[in-house]
């Protein structure tokens, strides 16, 4: 075993007190490697170490900053050929969007380096004569950043880039089932005239390493992406230390198809949204809300997409949906077609376990009809590769309908009304609202997040970062110091 597969604690790759296995969701057979898990020792250097680290680089030149955001950003961007096949070697999307992701993840560096250039403070004059008011930012200090797996790099570095950007040190707990990204990524930081500890990987359970981590009175903040259940436990944990947060959790989007729908446009957006990265996205169309006057025509032409996709090995040329990522997702993913049949739901198409040259984990893309909004499929989140289509008589109860949830991510339209379209942007209960677009695919300059249970905190991309990567500071001068 390589120092590769190691934990990256204060500045250097360490062994763990056990290691777990990386297997390729698309081949069984396929080991990726064997991957270190950290104890609370380790993480407890980690924490320790990132400290003194970020204090040194909170006074580090702005160039300096730059520098090395900027050269993390381009080399993902210039490897991201091979860096996107391991990432959908061990997650399972198509090799495609492995690619992208890692495109994209470098650009969120290279964005997040020219912020580190505009930082700009705020001057304003006292309300007393004679004094002198400056607002300027500080580093929050060390921040928690724990990752899900379906995004293992994107959303990683969404977070990282930002943290680096404005001063603080970064202690990282990826996804358990996608080391291989998270070491890959972590190799390439290195390479960085950072401080000796300023980042660390602490690979490891989440029960152990995560909680530990969270409670630990050395974080100053912590970032999360992933289920409402184990955001509120962080949530309940950090206000003990009165530790700032930032959590992205569940979802559950809808695209409304209106009766003035370009149906083309519709289609694309519906089979798009849903089945896309094998529906492992939070913003995934999860909800399918049609107008009853386009909703044969649309089911038909969802039914014929999902028939057509080609279900596959992630790595191989034509693919356009990946296995699930895990067994435990996917029978969890067979459990909730079979209660959509038991809620009084039609299965279309899909849903079903299919066989290829390679024993992994895949299923059929899957189209249920005549479901209702208060059905367990249409409140839970699911992160399958599952439509739900729910019939509505008016845009009215579309809307209603859109919004009669505990979530609030995303939300699309389609339609060719520029006075629904307005009115949807307006009334639509979701951080984001797509208008002829599918409710999955963001900027990486502008924020992100949502309502309700799907994200509490400050923003996260874009500059609305700064909101949780930093301090504001107002500091008052009498005019009257001797110069």
């Amino acid at each position: 075993m390589t120092t590769a597969n190691y934990n990256f604690i204060a500045g250097e790759w360490v062994a763990g007190y056990h290691e777990i296995a990386n297997i390729n969701p698309s081949d069984l057979s396929d080991t990726i490697g064997m991957y270190a898990q950290a104890d609370i020792g380790q993480l407890n250097q980690a924490l320790e170490a990132a400290k003194t680290a970020q204090l040194q680089w909170a006074q580090t030149g702005l160039e300096v900053r730059y520098t090395a955001l900027m050269n993390i950003g381009n080399e993902l961007i210039a490897n991201c050929e091979e860096l996107g096949t391991l990432l959908a070697r061990e997650e399972g999307k198509t090799q495609p969007e492995g690619k992208g992701e890692i495109y994209r993840s470098g650009q969120f560096f290279t964005y997040y380096a020219a912020e580190v250039l505009r930082q700009i403070g705020e001057n304003a004059e006292s309300v007393r004569p004679g004094v002198e008011v400056d607002v300027r930012r500080e580093p929050v200090g060390t921040v928690a950043i724990i990752s899900p797996w379906n995004f293992p790099t994107a959303t990683a570095v969404w977070k990282i880039a930002p943290a680096l950007a404005f001063g603080n040190a970064v202690v990282w707990k990826p996804a358990n089932i996608v080391p291989a990204s998270a070491v890959a990524l972590t190799r390439i930081i290195e390479k960085q005239n950072l401080p000796k500890g300023l980042f660390s990987l602490v690979m490891g359970p989440g029960s152990t390493v995560g909680q530990a981590l969270i409670e630990s009175p050395l974080i100053n903040a912590v970032s999360f992406t992933g289920s409402v259940p184990v955001g509120r436990g962080i949530a309940k944990a950090a206000v003990g230390n009165f530790t700032k947060i930032q959590l992205e959790m569940g979802s559950k989007n809808a695209l409304a198809v209106m009766d003035d729908a370009d149906m083309d446009i519709a289609v694309a957006c519906a089979v798009g949204g849903a089945f896309g990265s094998t529906g492992q996205k939070c913003t995934a169309s999860s909800r399918l809300v049609v107008h009853e006057t386009v909703h044969d025509e649309l089911v038909e032409r969802l039914v014929d997409g999902a028939n057509k996709m080609v279900v596959g090995h992630a790595l191989e040329a034509g693919t356009q949906m990946g296995p699930v990522a895990s067994e435990a997702q996917l029978m969890q993913n067979f459990e909730n077609i079979k209660l959509a049949k038991h809620e009084g739901g039609e299965v279309l198409c899909g849903g079903e376990r299919v066989e290829r040259a390679t024993e992994g984990y895949f299923m059929t893309p899957a189209v249920v009809t005549g479901t209702k909004n208060d059905w367990h499929v249409n409140r839970e989140e699911l992160f399958a590769p599952m439509v739900c289509v729910i019939k509505v008589a008016s845009y009215d109860e579309a809307l209603n309908t859109v919004n009669d949830t505990r979530f609030g991510l995303t939300a699309g339209i389609i339609t060719q009304s520029l006075a629904r379209a307005n009115d949807f942007r307006r009334n639509a209960k979701t951080g984001c609202v797509m208008i002829n677009l599918p409710t999955a695919g963001t900027d990486y300059h502008v924020p992100f997040g949502g309502r309700g249970e799907s994200s509490y905190g400050p923003r996260e991309q874009g500059q609305y970062a700064k909101e949780f990567y930093t301090h504001v500071k107002t500091t008052y001068s009498s005019s009257g110091i001797a110069r």
